[in-house]
Protein backbone atom coordinates (compact mmCIF):
# COMPACT_ATOMS: atom_id res chain seq x y z
CA UNK A 1 0.00 0.00 0.00
CA UNK A 2 2.77 2.58 -0.64
CA UNK A 3 2.15 6.16 -1.13
CA UNK A 4 3.66 7.64 -4.43
CA UNK A 5 4.23 11.02 -5.04
CA UNK A 6 3.31 11.67 -8.79
CA UNK A 7 3.83 15.20 -8.85
CA UNK A 8 6.21 17.83 -7.06
CA UNK A 9 7.86 21.14 -7.20
CA UNK A 10 10.94 20.34 -9.88
CA UNK A 11 13.44 22.44 -7.84
CA UNK A 12 14.17 23.00 -4.02
CA UNK A 13 14.17 26.27 -3.74
CA UNK A 14 11.29 27.43 -3.74
CA UNK A 15 9.76 30.70 -3.77
CA UNK A 16 6.67 30.85 -1.42
CA UNK A 17 5.03 33.19 -3.92
CA UNK A 18 4.38 30.20 -6.63
CA UNK A 19 2.21 27.68 -7.16
CA UNK A 20 3.40 24.72 -4.94
CA UNK A 21 1.84 21.85 -6.68
CA UNK A 22 1.99 18.27 -5.07
CA UNK A 23 -0.28 15.07 -6.55
CA UNK A 24 -0.03 12.01 -4.65
CA UNK A 25 -1.53 8.26 -5.36
CA UNK A 26 -2.12 5.10 -3.65
CA UNK A 27 -3.28 2.91 -6.25
CA UNK A 28 -4.21 -0.05 -3.90
CA UNK A 29 -5.91 1.65 -1.30
CA UNK A 30 -8.27 4.41 -3.44
CA UNK A 31 -9.89 0.49 -5.72
CA UNK A 32 -10.11 -1.29 -2.53
CA UNK A 33 -11.61 0.89 0.20
CA UNK A 34 -14.32 3.55 0.78
CA UNK A 35 -14.08 7.02 2.36
CA UNK A 36 -10.49 7.75 1.30
CA UNK A 37 -8.62 10.27 2.50
CA UNK A 38 -5.08 11.65 1.62
CA UNK A 39 -3.14 13.48 4.32
CA UNK A 40 -0.19 15.87 4.12
CA UNK A 41 1.77 16.95 7.55
CA UNK A 42 3.81 20.25 6.71
CA UNK A 43 6.94 20.35 8.60
CA UNK A 44 8.03 23.88 8.44
CA UNK A 45 11.46 24.86 9.96
CA UNK A 46 13.22 28.29 11.00
CA UNK A 47 16.90 26.75 12.11
CA UNK A 48 17.59 22.99 10.57
CA UNK A 49 16.11 20.34 8.69
CA UNK A 50 12.88 19.29 9.71
CA UNK A 51 12.58 16.09 11.57
CA UNK A 52 9.19 14.24 11.02
CA UNK A 53 9.43 11.50 13.35
CA UNK A 54 8.75 14.26 15.83
CA UNK A 55 5.95 17.05 15.88
CA UNK A 56 7.85 20.17 16.85
CA UNK A 57 7.80 21.54 13.29
CA UNK A 58 4.56 20.72 11.94
CA UNK A 59 2.57 23.57 11.13
CA UNK A 60 -0.83 21.69 9.94
CA UNK A 61 -2.30 18.97 8.37
CA UNK A 62 -4.79 18.72 5.91
CA UNK A 63 -6.56 16.54 4.06
CA UNK A 64 -8.25 15.92 0.13
CA UNK A 65 -9.76 13.29 -1.35
CA UNK A 66 -9.13 11.59 -4.38
CA UNK A 67 -10.07 12.93 -7.42
CA UNK A 68 -11.72 11.13 -10.63
CA UNK A 69 -8.21 9.85 -11.88
CA UNK A 70 -7.52 8.19 -7.77
CA UNK A 71 -4.93 11.18 -7.10
CA UNK A 72 -5.05 13.44 -4.48
CA UNK A 73 -3.86 17.16 -5.30
CA UNK A 74 -2.84 19.95 -3.10
CA UNK A 75 -1.46 23.31 -3.48
CA UNK A 76 0.44 24.63 -0.59
CA UNK A 77 1.18 28.16 -1.80
CA UNK A 78 -1.62 29.55 1.01
CA UNK A 79 -0.05 27.81 3.57
CA UNK A 80 3.33 28.45 3.38
CA UNK A 81 3.74 32.26 2.20
CA UNK A 82 2.89 32.81 5.91
CA UNK A 83 5.74 31.56 7.47
CA UNK A 84 8.21 33.79 5.71
CA UNK A 85 8.57 37.63 5.40
CA UNK A 86 11.14 40.59 5.19
CA UNK A 87 13.90 40.60 7.39
CA UNK A 88 14.00 44.69 8.37
CA UNK A 89 16.19 44.04 11.39
CA UNK A 90 19.61 42.61 11.49
CA UNK A 91 20.20 39.50 12.71
CA UNK A 92 22.27 38.57 16.81
CA UNK A 93 26.10 38.26 15.92
CA UNK A 94 26.06 41.39 13.21
CA UNK A 95 27.79 44.59 14.08
CA UNK A 96 26.76 48.34 13.40
CA UNK A 97 29.84 50.68 13.80
CA UNK A 98 31.64 47.60 15.47
CA UNK A 99 29.56 47.20 18.11
CA UNK A 100 28.06 43.27 17.75
CA UNK A 101 24.64 43.60 17.97
CA UNK A 102 23.17 41.45 20.81
CA UNK A 103 19.66 40.72 19.28
CA UNK A 104 17.62 40.37 16.59
CA UNK A 105 15.48 43.21 17.73
CA UNK A 106 17.77 46.37 17.20
CA UNK A 107 19.84 47.51 13.98
CA UNK A 108 18.08 47.89 10.27
CA UNK A 109 19.79 45.37 8.88
CA UNK A 110 20.38 48.22 5.89
CA UNK A 111 23.26 49.33 8.38
CA UNK A 112 25.09 46.70 9.19
CA UNK A 113 28.80 46.48 8.82
CA UNK A 114 29.85 43.03 7.84
CA UNK A 115 27.32 40.03 7.51
CA UNK A 116 24.21 39.05 8.64
CA UNK A 117 22.32 35.74 8.24
CA UNK A 118 18.33 36.06 7.81
CA UNK A 119 16.01 35.52 10.45
CA UNK A 120 12.90 35.77 8.46
CA UNK A 121 13.18 35.05 4.68
CA UNK A 122 14.22 31.20 4.57
CA UNK A 123 12.83 28.09 6.00
CA UNK A 124 12.82 24.31 5.26
CA UNK A 125 10.18 22.68 4.24
CA UNK A 126 9.16 19.02 4.31
CA UNK A 127 5.56 16.95 3.65
CA UNK A 128 4.53 13.67 4.85
CA UNK A 129 1.73 12.54 2.67
CA UNK A 130 -0.55 9.59 4.32
CA UNK A 131 -3.70 7.92 3.07
CA UNK A 132 -6.49 7.18 5.61
CA UNK A 133 -9.58 4.59 4.86
CA UNK A 134 -12.24 3.17 6.98
CA UNK A 135 -11.81 -0.47 7.29
CA UNK A 136 -15.09 -2.26 6.13
CA UNK A 137 -15.02 -5.10 8.74
CA UNK A 138 -13.86 -3.37 11.52
CA UNK A 139 -15.11 -0.35 11.14
CA UNK A 140 -11.96 1.59 12.33
CA UNK A 141 -10.09 4.34 10.80
CA UNK A 142 -6.60 3.26 9.09
CA UNK A 143 -3.63 5.51 8.04
CA UNK A 144 -1.25 3.91 6.18
CA UNK A 145 1.55 4.83 3.22
CA UNK A 146 3.70 7.23 4.78
CA UNK A 147 6.16 8.84 2.09
CA UNK A 148 8.07 12.05 2.67
CA UNK A 149 8.81 14.79 0.46
CA UNK A 150 12.26 16.22 -0.58
CA UNK A 151 13.63 18.78 1.64
CA UNK A 152 13.14 22.27 0.26
CA UNK A 153 14.22 25.81 1.33
CA UNK A 154 11.40 28.43 1.01
CA UNK A 155 12.05 32.04 1.19
CA UNK A 156 10.21 35.28 0.44
CA UNK A 157 10.05 35.45 -3.20
CA UNK A 158 7.55 35.23 -6.06
CA UNK A 159 7.15 34.92 -9.52
CA UNK A 160 6.43 36.94 -12.62
CA UNK A 161 4.47 35.90 -15.38
CA UNK A 162 6.81 36.15 -17.48
CA UNK A 163 9.52 33.90 -15.43
CA UNK A 164 10.32 30.83 -17.69
CA UNK A 165 9.55 27.71 -15.91
CA UNK A 166 10.89 24.55 -16.44
CA UNK A 167 9.42 21.61 -17.16
CA UNK A 168 10.64 17.97 -16.63
CA UNK A 169 7.71 15.09 -17.10
CA UNK A 170 4.99 16.87 -14.92
CA UNK A 171 6.94 18.73 -12.64
CA UNK A 172 7.72 22.40 -13.23
CA UNK A 173 9.77 25.42 -11.14
CA UNK A 174 11.78 27.64 -11.51
CA UNK A 175 15.70 27.45 -12.01
CA UNK A 176 17.62 29.92 -9.46
CA UNK A 177 20.67 27.92 -10.63
CA UNK A 178 22.00 31.87 -11.18
CA UNK A 179 21.37 33.16 -7.95
CA UNK A 180 23.36 30.07 -6.05
CA UNK A 181 27.02 31.35 -6.19
CA UNK A 182 29.46 29.13 -7.70
CA UNK A 183 30.75 31.01 -11.03
CA UNK A 184 32.08 33.89 -12.02
CA UNK A 185 28.48 34.78 -14.07
CA UNK A 186 26.24 34.32 -10.62
CA UNK A 187 24.21 36.89 -9.43
CA UNK A 188 23.19 38.28 -6.02
CA UNK A 189 19.85 37.74 -5.39
CA UNK A 190 18.03 40.78 -6.92
CA UNK A 191 18.04 42.01 -10.22
CA UNK A 192 19.28 45.13 -9.93
CA UNK A 193 21.87 46.07 -12.39
CA UNK A 194 25.32 45.29 -11.78
CA UNK A 195 26.56 48.95 -11.81
CA UNK A 196 25.10 50.93 -9.44
CA UNK A 197 25.37 54.25 -8.19
CA UNK A 198 25.92 55.83 -4.29
CA UNK A 199 26.63 58.78 -2.16
CA UNK A 200 29.28 58.51 0.58
CA UNK A 201 26.22 58.52 3.23
CA UNK A 202 24.22 55.90 1.29
CA UNK A 203 23.91 52.60 3.67
CA UNK A 204 22.95 49.45 1.53
CA UNK A 205 23.47 45.39 1.41
CA UNK A 206 23.84 42.65 -1.34
CA UNK A 207 22.03 39.48 -0.46
CA UNK A 208 23.74 36.44 -0.93
CA UNK A 209 22.25 32.97 -1.66
CA UNK A 210 24.86 30.53 -0.06
CA UNK A 211 22.50 27.20 0.02
CA UNK A 212 25.85 25.55 -0.71
CA UNK A 213 27.87 27.15 1.58
CA UNK A 214 30.24 28.24 -1.28
CA UNK A 215 31.09 31.74 0.06
CA UNK A 216 34.65 32.40 1.90
CA UNK A 217 34.55 36.23 1.43
CA UNK A 218 33.79 39.07 -0.06
CA UNK A 219 36.81 41.09 -1.91
CA UNK A 220 36.24 44.71 -2.02
CA UNK A 221 38.77 46.46 -4.71
CA UNK A 222 38.33 50.24 -4.78
CA UNK A 223 39.61 52.23 -7.72
CA UNK A 224 39.52 56.36 -7.84
CA UNK A 225 37.67 58.92 -9.99
CA UNK A 226 41.04 57.71 -12.96
CA UNK A 227 40.12 54.01 -12.53
CA UNK A 228 43.25 53.48 -10.45
CA UNK A 229 43.11 50.90 -8.22
CA UNK A 230 43.94 52.22 -3.90
CA UNK A 231 42.82 50.03 -1.83
CA UNK A 232 41.27 46.32 -1.43
CA UNK A 233 40.61 44.08 1.42
CA UNK A 234 38.89 40.78 2.00
CA UNK A 235 36.08 40.35 4.60
CA UNK A 236 35.76 36.62 5.47
CA UNK A 237 32.41 35.11 6.66
CA UNK A 238 33.09 34.27 9.90
CA UNK A 239 31.69 34.50 13.22
CA UNK A 240 33.86 37.76 13.64
CA UNK A 241 32.40 39.33 11.16
CA UNK A 242 28.93 38.25 11.41
CA UNK A 243 28.29 35.18 10.09
CA UNK A 244 28.71 31.82 10.89
CA UNK A 245 32.12 30.07 11.40
CA UNK A 246 30.62 26.47 10.86
CA UNK A 247 27.53 26.03 8.50
CA UNK A 248 25.86 22.54 8.96
CA UNK A 249 23.07 23.17 6.88
CA UNK A 250 21.72 25.84 9.06
CA UNK A 251 18.75 28.20 7.53
CA UNK A 252 19.35 31.00 8.60
CA UNK A 253 23.15 31.09 7.16
CA UNK A 254 21.34 29.98 3.49
CA UNK A 255 20.70 33.68 2.86
CA UNK A 256 23.29 36.07 4.13
CA UNK A 257 23.37 40.00 3.92
CA UNK A 258 26.65 41.74 3.34
CA UNK A 259 26.71 45.87 3.94
CA UNK A 260 29.16 46.96 0.75
CA UNK A 261 27.77 50.61 0.42
CA UNK A 262 29.75 53.61 1.58
CA UNK A 263 28.05 54.33 4.63
CA UNK A 264 27.97 50.64 5.69
CA UNK A 265 32.01 50.83 5.24
CA UNK A 266 32.58 53.83 6.32
CA UNK A 267 31.19 51.96 9.88
CA UNK A 268 34.52 50.85 10.97
CA UNK A 269 36.86 53.53 11.27
CA UNK A 270 39.49 51.32 11.03
CA UNK A 271 39.25 49.66 7.38
CA UNK A 272 40.71 50.89 4.16
CA UNK A 273 37.37 52.59 3.00
CA UNK A 274 37.01 54.49 5.80
CA UNK A 275 40.91 55.90 5.43
CA UNK A 276 39.97 56.71 2.14
CA UNK A 277 37.11 59.01 2.78
CA UNK A 278 39.09 60.86 5.27
CA UNK A 279 42.04 61.29 2.95
CA UNK A 280 39.75 62.50 0.00
CA UNK A 281 41.20 59.99 -2.46
CA UNK A 282 38.03 57.56 -3.11
CA UNK A 283 35.48 60.53 -4.13
CA UNK A 284 34.44 59.70 -7.65
CA UNK A 285 35.71 56.11 -7.49
CA UNK A 286 34.51 52.88 -7.48
CA UNK A 287 33.62 49.74 -5.00
CA UNK A 288 34.03 46.72 -6.45
CA UNK A 289 32.07 44.09 -4.61
CA UNK A 290 32.95 40.20 -5.89
CA UNK A 291 32.08 36.97 -3.86
CA UNK A 292 35.29 34.08 -3.74
CA UNK A 293 35.50 30.74 -2.68
CA UNK A 294 39.39 29.56 -1.97
CA UNK A 295 38.50 25.95 -2.49
CA UNK A 296 37.07 26.32 -5.79
CA UNK A 297 39.52 28.20 -7.34
CA UNK A 298 38.66 31.44 -6.77
CA UNK A 299 35.40 34.09 -8.62
CA UNK A 300 31.78 32.69 -7.71
CA UNK A 301 29.86 35.69 -8.61
CA UNK A 302 29.65 38.49 -11.27
CA UNK A 303 31.39 41.45 -10.38
CA UNK A 304 28.84 44.18 -8.44
CA UNK A 305 30.28 48.34 -8.90
CA UNK A 306 29.40 50.69 -6.96
CA UNK A 307 30.18 54.12 -8.43
CA UNK A 308 30.42 56.87 -5.91
CA UNK A 309 28.75 59.85 -6.76
CA UNK A 310 31.06 63.36 -6.60
CA UNK A 311 29.26 66.42 -4.89
CA UNK A 312 26.41 68.23 -6.94
CA UNK A 313 26.84 71.80 -6.94
CA UNK A 314 22.87 71.55 -7.90
CA UNK A 315 21.94 71.54 -4.50
CA UNK A 316 18.63 69.19 -4.14
CA UNK A 317 18.80 66.95 -1.39
CA UNK A 318 19.32 63.34 -2.30
CA UNK A 319 16.15 60.87 -0.97
CA UNK A 320 17.14 57.49 -0.67
CA UNK A 321 14.98 54.62 -1.04
CA UNK A 322 14.79 51.19 -0.58
CA UNK A 323 12.14 48.48 -1.26
CA UNK A 324 11.66 44.95 -0.76
CA UNK A 325 12.63 43.37 -4.11
CA UNK A 326 11.18 40.19 -6.13
CA UNK A 327 13.42 37.85 -3.83
CA UNK A 328 12.14 39.09 -1.09
CA UNK A 329 15.82 41.07 -0.71
CA UNK A 330 16.24 44.80 -0.67
CA UNK A 331 17.43 47.05 -3.47
CA UNK A 332 18.16 50.56 -3.19
CA UNK A 333 17.63 53.88 -5.27
CA UNK A 334 19.22 57.69 -4.49
CA UNK A 335 17.45 60.02 -5.85
CA UNK A 336 19.64 63.38 -6.04
CA UNK A 337 17.38 65.39 -8.47
CA UNK A 338 15.27 67.81 -7.51
CA UNK A 339 12.21 67.13 -5.11
CA UNK A 340 9.63 68.60 -3.57
CA UNK A 341 7.82 68.27 -0.31
CA UNK A 342 3.94 68.61 0.07
CA UNK A 343 2.10 68.48 3.58
CA UNK A 344 -1.69 67.99 3.68
CA UNK A 345 -3.69 68.41 6.53
CA UNK A 346 -7.33 66.82 7.65
CA UNK A 347 -8.90 68.32 10.91
CA UNK A 348 -12.10 67.98 12.96
CA UNK A 349 -13.61 71.19 13.65
CA UNK A 350 -15.94 72.42 16.16
CA UNK A 351 -17.58 75.54 17.14
CA UNK A 352 -16.54 77.44 20.33
CA UNK A 353 -18.45 79.61 22.64
CA UNK A 354 -16.73 83.44 22.53
CA UNK A 355 -16.80 84.28 26.28
CA UNK A 356 -17.18 82.76 29.60
CA UNK A 357 -20.97 81.53 30.55
CA UNK A 358 -20.26 79.42 33.47
CA UNK A 359 -18.67 81.95 35.98
CA UNK A 360 -19.91 85.24 38.57
CA UNK A 361 -19.60 87.58 35.26
CA UNK A 362 -19.60 87.08 31.34
CA UNK A 363 -16.08 87.53 30.00
CA UNK A 364 -14.99 87.92 26.55
CA UNK A 365 -12.08 86.25 25.92
CA UNK A 366 -10.08 87.57 22.53
CA UNK A 367 -8.32 83.81 22.00
CA UNK A 368 -11.82 82.27 22.02
CA UNK A 369 -14.56 81.58 19.89
CA UNK A 370 -15.47 80.79 16.01
CA UNK A 371 -14.67 77.96 14.35
CA UNK A 372 -11.61 75.49 15.89
CA UNK A 373 -9.53 72.71 15.12
CA UNK A 374 -10.36 69.89 17.33
CA UNK A 375 -7.26 67.98 16.07
CA UNK A 376 -5.21 68.15 13.07
CA UNK A 377 -3.70 64.89 11.14
CA UNK A 378 -1.03 65.91 8.57
CA UNK A 379 0.39 63.32 5.86
CA UNK A 380 3.60 64.56 4.22
CA UNK A 381 4.08 63.80 0.26
CA UNK A 382 7.57 63.47 -1.46
CA UNK A 383 7.72 63.76 -5.30
CA UNK A 384 11.37 62.68 -6.19
CA UNK A 385 13.44 62.43 -9.77
CA UNK A 386 15.88 59.73 -10.97
CA UNK A 387 19.45 61.34 -13.10
CA UNK A 388 19.01 60.12 -16.21
CA UNK A 389 18.99 56.35 -16.41
CA UNK A 390 19.81 53.24 -18.65
CA UNK A 391 17.54 51.04 -19.76
CA UNK A 392 18.05 48.22 -17.32
CA UNK A 393 17.68 50.49 -14.50
CA UNK A 394 14.14 51.54 -16.78
CA UNK A 395 12.76 48.33 -15.82
CA UNK A 396 14.61 47.77 -12.69
CA UNK A 397 12.10 50.58 -11.67
CA UNK A 398 9.16 48.05 -11.98
CA UNK A 399 10.23 46.15 -8.98
CA UNK A 400 9.78 49.48 -7.19
CA UNK A 401 6.06 49.95 -8.50
CA UNK A 402 5.10 46.62 -6.88
CA UNK A 403 6.73 46.48 -3.62
CA UNK A 404 4.71 45.72 -0.89
CA UNK A 405 7.38 47.83 1.80
CA UNK A 406 9.45 50.58 0.71
CA UNK A 407 11.29 52.71 2.84
CA UNK A 408 13.06 56.21 3.18
CA UNK A 409 16.55 55.15 4.54
CA UNK A 410 18.59 57.68 5.99
CA UNK A 411 22.09 58.41 5.90
CA UNK A 412 25.40 58.10 7.98
CA UNK A 413 25.51 58.94 11.06
CA UNK A 414 27.71 60.51 13.20
CA UNK A 415 27.45 58.49 16.77
CA UNK A 416 29.25 55.31 17.70
CA UNK A 417 26.68 52.99 19.15
CA UNK A 418 23.08 52.34 17.74
CA UNK A 419 20.81 53.75 19.97
CA UNK A 420 18.05 56.26 18.79
CA UNK A 421 14.95 54.61 17.47
CA UNK A 422 13.31 56.51 14.35
CA UNK A 423 16.82 58.09 13.13
CA UNK A 424 17.46 55.64 9.72
CA UNK A 425 14.24 53.84 8.02
CA UNK A 426 11.16 55.90 7.24
CA UNK A 427 8.16 53.91 5.89
CA UNK A 428 6.70 55.23 3.35
CA UNK A 429 3.70 54.15 0.17
CA UNK A 430 4.53 54.88 -3.00
CA UNK A 431 1.20 56.78 -4.49
CA UNK A 432 2.84 56.80 -7.58
CA UNK A 433 0.17 54.78 -9.90
CA UNK A 434 1.14 53.83 -12.75
CA UNK A 435 4.51 53.02 -14.50
CA UNK A 436 5.44 53.41 -18.41
CA UNK A 437 8.60 51.22 -19.50
CA UNK A 438 10.68 53.76 -21.79
CA UNK A 439 13.56 52.78 -24.28
CA UNK A 440 16.29 54.22 -25.36
CA UNK A 441 14.47 53.95 -28.76
CA UNK A 442 11.51 55.58 -28.16
CA UNK A 443 12.50 57.97 -25.26
CA UNK A 444 16.21 58.62 -25.86
CA UNK A 445 17.24 60.65 -22.20
CA UNK A 446 15.01 58.75 -19.81
CA UNK A 447 13.80 60.08 -16.35
CA UNK A 448 11.42 59.15 -13.98
CA UNK A 449 9.24 60.64 -11.56
CA UNK A 450 7.77 58.80 -8.34
CA UNK A 451 5.69 59.88 -5.33
CA UNK A 452 6.10 58.57 -1.89
CA UNK A 453 3.47 59.32 1.04
CA UNK A 454 5.00 59.03 4.70
CA UNK A 455 2.96 56.05 6.22
CA UNK A 456 2.65 57.41 9.67
CA UNK A 457 0.20 60.49 9.69
CA UNK A 458 1.01 62.67 12.42
CA UNK A 459 -1.42 63.31 14.69
CA UNK A 460 -1.44 66.66 16.28
CA UNK A 461 -2.39 67.44 20.07
CA UNK A 462 -6.35 67.30 20.59
CA UNK A 463 -8.27 70.55 21.85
Amino acid sequence: MATLIEQHPLYTQLPVGQDVIFAVSNTSVVSSFTNVKFIAEVHISSTFAPNTAVANDVVGTFKTTPNNTGVGMFDFRPVIESFVNADNLARQGSSYKTVVNTSDTNVPIHLIDKYSGNVNSMRYLVIQFKVEYIDAITGNLVTTGIVNSNLYQLFNGYLKHTDILDLVGVDFGYNLSNFNLSSSTDSFLSNAPATQYANLDDYGTVSILDTNDELHYIKLTYKDSTGTQIGTENIFKTSANGAFDSYNGYIGMNLIFFGCFPANLRNDNTSIFAGLVTGGTIQGGTIEVTAFNDQIGGQISQKYIINLNCPTLKGFEPIRLTWLNQWGTWDYYTFKMKSTKTISTKGSTYQQLAGSWNESAYRLDSFKGGKKSFRVNATEKITMNTDFVNESESEWFEELINSPEVYILKGYQSETIFTALNQYVTPVRLTTSSYTKKTVANDRLMQYTFEVEKSKTLRTQAV
